[in-house]
């Protein structure tokens, strides 16, 4: 797999073309910050992305500007991320939003909300749809911006015990999910349970909990949730596109060069780039595996698709009711989305399905 890697002298890989920087001058300032991840250092492509968005940066700016990253638990929980970098215990975090749901409702659609876009979506509404401005509206009272650095894509439905074949079959099953996906299922019984992924295996094997999503079958099978678990769900409707990002304290971020701020801001999108580009190499051999190992590979039943899309639609829109900003992100999401489906219907999708039909035939 071709690598982006930046240049000496400031030259950055940005999505598909090289951008050429100003060569650092000898007298730019020697910085070192610390980075948080909300993942362990086991996965490879999550906390990897934090690695490579480390050495982007210290590439373009002749190490001058050096982040030190550090795994879940290391400097302060995965699931506190956000609050050190508020307190400015760290300089910055890759973290996803949708953990801090607790604190601000809209940050769901940062990472992405249930039945929302996938991430090729998600990511054009963050930058031409308006999903940036409004998440850094969210975020301001934590003294703190988002930058966009990556992305899961749609995410698997997990790893259960037992089928689902009814609703019913939720009620009080006690499942690991984050984000705004653990509210809404639990309109239908099931008892959400928010662990960091470091922890997700040891409680599956003692029972304390009976299901557990993460992202797709690299990550998955990194953490051996089919030695546990024989039932594999999919889709992961409450991500279909989970974005990443780098969370950095303001004050730290105004301090910084502006041209240190540009590097910063390149380096997020080329290791972004990156880590969706290396899920989609290693997932399609990670899942073969695991099916020859014993997994049975399941999607969810229609009928319980459709309770909890509208279990999903109820939910959405109570909380637009009591928040404002999340009544304004909602609708800018949902316009977008329609919009984009639109189009992706006409050529794209279309194309991918005749795709797929020849190659079932040949197989």
């Amino acid at each position: 797999m071709k690598r982006r890697t930046f240049l000496k002298g400031g030259a950055v890989a940005g999505a598909t073309t090289l951008v050429a920087a100003p060569a650092i001058a000898q007298s730019a300032p020697e910085i070192k910050w610390r980075l948080t991840s909300s993942f362990p250092k086991s996965l490879d492509t999550i906390y990897g992305t934090a690695q490579t968005f480390a050495k982007y940066v210290a590439e373009a700016t002749d190490n001058k500007f050096q982040i030190q990253t550090f795994s879940a638990g290391e400097l302060v929980p995965g699931l506190q991320a956000l609050d050190a970098v508020s307190t400015a215990s760290v300089e910055m975090a890759q973290t996803p939003l949708y953990f801090y749901i607790g604190k601000e409702p809209a940050l769901a659609y940062a990472t992405g909300a249930p039945f929302g876009m996938n991430h090729r979506h998600q990511e054009s509404w963050w930058h031409f749809g308006g999903g940036a401005d409004l998440t850094n509206e969210a975020l301001k009272p934590f003294k703190a911006h988002a930058i966009l650095c990556g992305n899961s894509g749609t995410q698997m439905g997990g790893w259960f015990r037992k089928e689902i074949k009814t609703v019913d079959d939720l009620k009080g099953l006690k499942f690991r999910i984050a984000g705004m996906g653990g509210h809404v299922l639990a309109k239908l019984g099931v008892v959400p349970q928010q662990i960091a992924g470091g922890d997700i295996y040891p409680a599956l094997e003692k029972g304390t909990i009976d299901a557990v999503e993460f992202v797709g079958p690299y990550d998955d099978e990194k953490l051996g949730f089919y030695k546990v678990a024989k039932y594999y769900y999919f889709p992961g409707w409450w991500e279909g596109g989970a974005m990443l990002h780098m969370i950095v304290n303001d004050e730290k971020w105004n301090s910084l060069p502006k041209q240190y701020q540009a590097i910063v801001n390149q380096a997020g999108a080329a290791a972004g780039a990156w880590m969706l580009e290396k899920y989609d190499s290693v997932n399609p051999a990670a899942l073969k595996r695991l099916i020859a190992s014993g997994t049975e590979l399941k999607a969810f039943p229609q009928p319980v698709l459709e309770a909890c899309y509208n279990a999903t639609q109820d939910h959405l829109n109570e909380l637009a009711a009591k928040s404002d900003l999340f009544k304004r992100t909602k609708e800018s999401h949902d316009a977008y989305m329609k919009e984009l489906l639109f189009y992706t219907q006409i050529a794209e999708n279309f194309y991918d399905n005749y795709l797929l039909s020849k190659m079932r035939n040949k197989s």
